[in-house]
């Protein structure tokens, strides 16, 4: 097996490499390494994310470094200031035993009066974003003219960022004479242009196929229905009770909302975005790091340098617009040997982007059901009985009190104790979970299973109800709801298939409340655009016959209708407008998620 003391590195490097405990390169830094060290060629590499791309390109730098000069040898750029900082810590890593040697970040957000008196001191490396650069090259503080070495890391997303005239810039003042090299974990037709238009006849190395998601990671999707997609969401994190997760955002505003739900909600969450200042940013990553948060929800650039090698999950809250970035996205988690899974979800109308990236990534999304409150329950109580059941007892401490809470629990066999306990425990999940819907877009879920497909879904929960207003009384499926919530028939009450035609129009609600919902119609005298409503109780057609009173009737018309103007408004299950606390956020609910 490959040592780094075979690829050419010199003792104090790899003394400095075994203090951080590693022994042996990764692909990319086995490739790399020796062919900066041998050669003056420019490298184009690609490497996925977590594969140790920062290590493959600068310690073959460190190894050249001429610590008797103050001149800044290398100009190292990256797209944000995360990343950025993350790349010089890094470097003061792997340097530490190397004496005179220096390296400092340069990034917007903190004082250019402070970089510029590092600067002054002779700094050997510089790592630095677009603009900063830009600007203390403006300002005659940052001289390149030395530079041997330049480096662009994830390339492509400056190039997203608009950077490309700052790049220019930096060029224009670095010796003709230099090794580029640059490093993405994809490699999109920008990228190549900055090959093309930056670099001459670069040596191309490969860790993996370009643009194809780790091994370590599987992937997965969830169609729910707009509505419903922040509820998903948080089951997804529910049934998960170990998750360290990231949630991706494609827009700040966006990031912010969904992490404001999930602090209120009572998770231990916080966003990481642009708007941020840069202290509320290391305040953030810091606490996300050490595990104080167990969610961070960010936008794409905002997690780019946020070295976490122990992800759990990333869940694309939305799908990226570009495809490349899912695979930044993905690639956060399966990192350092360990097994990751990446979460997309959808609604029906989007599940169309899931395959170029299947293509991109040479791996297919599996389909995967929105849990049920039944299984969250079974999964948070079962975690908590491990908890119970793996903690150290310190009998010192107790002791004192074991004589007094053995008379108190006198009478109660272990059956009982354990009831009361779970009970006392998890009284409050259970009541959140009792009788969840089902999110579930059950429609769009259909469209990979061929064995499904023209199947409704039979829901013995429910009753069906025919009523005499149609798509020619301007009826649609969200006026039907209001006209439902209008009738006050129970709170919470649950709504399930509807169904809109022509001429009248059935839909389904919770069968405890059926009769209720006749007495309601009936007591309201309900009209709707000038026309008197009237609502039946309808059996559902079994095995192609048609029970209830005049329903056969109705079901051939509702065939003929649907033939002739291809409408078919089938919506899954939902709870109507008035349930505010189905998935809200009241004090009672909030304490039940804090972990």
């Amino acid at each position: 097996m490959t040592t780094f003391k075979d690829l050419g590195l010199n003792d104090n490097i790899i003394k400095a490499l075994t203090d951080l405990g590693y022994e042996n390169p990764t692909e990319i830094q086995e490739k790399a390494i020796p062919q900066v060290i041998a050669s003056k060629e420019d490298l184009k590499a690609f490497a996925q994310t977590g594969t140790g791309k920062t290590a493959a390109f600068s310690l073959p730098i460190l190894e050249q470094i001429d610590t008797q000069s103050k001149d800044t040898q290398a100009i190292i750029l990256s797209p944000t200031r995360e990343l950025a900082l993350q790349i010089a810590k890094n470097i003061e890593e792997f340097s530490k035993h190397i004496k005179g040697f220096n390296v400092t970040a340069v990034y917007g957000g903190a004082s250019i009066d402070d970089q510029i008196r590092k600067l002054r001191k002779g700094m050997h490396i510089v790592v630095g974003t677009p603009g900063r650069t830009v600007d203390l090259i403006n300002r005659k503080q940052l001289k390149l003219n030395n530079v041997q070495w330049l480096v662009l890391d994830e390339a492509d997303e400056m190039l997203n960022m608009g950077f490309k005239d700052e790049l220019d810039k930096i060029l224009a003042v670095t010796p003709k004479e230099k090794q580029t090299l640059l490093f993405s974990a994809t490699f999109p037709r920008e990228v190549e242009s900055i090959a093309k238009n930056y670099m001459h006849k670069p040596v191309e190395i490969t860790s993996g196929e370009k643009n194809k998601g780790s091994d370590q990671v599987s992937h997965q999707y969830y169609v729910v229905s707009e509505r419903n997609r922040y509820n998903a969401l948080k089951r997804i994190a529910d049934v998960n009770p170990d998750i360290y997760s990231i949630i991706f955002c494609r827009t700040r505003r966006e990031t912010q909302e969904v992490a404001d739900k999930l602090i209120k909600d009572g998770y231990n969450a916080d966003a990481l975005h642009g708007d941020l200042s840069q202290a509320q940013r290391d305040s953030v990553m810091g606490k996300f790091r050490k595990k104080v948060l167990q969610i961070l929800v960010a936008t794409d650039v905002a997690a780019r340098g946020l070295d976490v090698t122990d992800l759990t999950h990333v869940i694309n809250h939305k799908l990226p617009d570009q495809i490349e970035s899912y695979t930044h996205r993905s690639g956060r988690t399966g990192r350092a040997g360990k097994e990751g899974i990446s979460i997309a979800i959808v609604t029906g109308r989007e599940k169309g982007k899931l395959r170029p990236i299947e293509r991109m990534i040479g791996k297919q999304f599996v389909s995967t059901p929105v849990p049920t409150g039944k299984e969250i329950c079974q999964n948070q109580l079962l975690k908590l009985i491990d908890k119970v059941h793996d903690i150290k007892v310190n009998e010192k401490e107790i002791v004192d009190f074991l004589p007094s809470i053995y008379e108190k629990l006198e009478g109660l066999d272990r059956e009982e104790l354990i009831k009361r306990f779970v009970s006392l425990e998890f009284n409050t999940f259970l009541s959140y979970y009792q009788n969840a819907p089902d999110l579930n877009d059950s429609d769009q879920m259909r469209g990979r299973d061929s064995d499904s497909r023209g199947k409704r879904r039979d829901d013995e929960n429910m009753s069906r109800f025919f009523i005499n207003i149609g798509r020619k009384d301007n009826l649609n499926p969200a006026r039907l709801i209001g006209l439902i919530n209008d009738q006050k028939i129970a709170k919470n009450i649950e709504i399930g298939q509807i169904e809109i035609l022509d001429t009248f129009s059935f839909f389904e609600l919770d069968k405890n409340y059926k009769d209720e919902t006749i007495s309601s119609f009936k007591a309201n005298d309900v009209d709707f655009e000038g026309r008197n409503v009237n609502v039946e109780i309808t059996e559902k057609k079994r095995s192609g016959r048609s029970g209830g009173r005049r329903d056969g009737g109705r079901d051939r018309k509702r065939s003929k209708d649907r033939k002739s103007d291809g409408d078919f408004s089938g919506f899954g299950r939902r709870r109507s407008s008035d349930n505010k606390s189905a998935f809200g956020s009241s004090d009672k609910n909030s304490k039940r998620r804090k972990r």
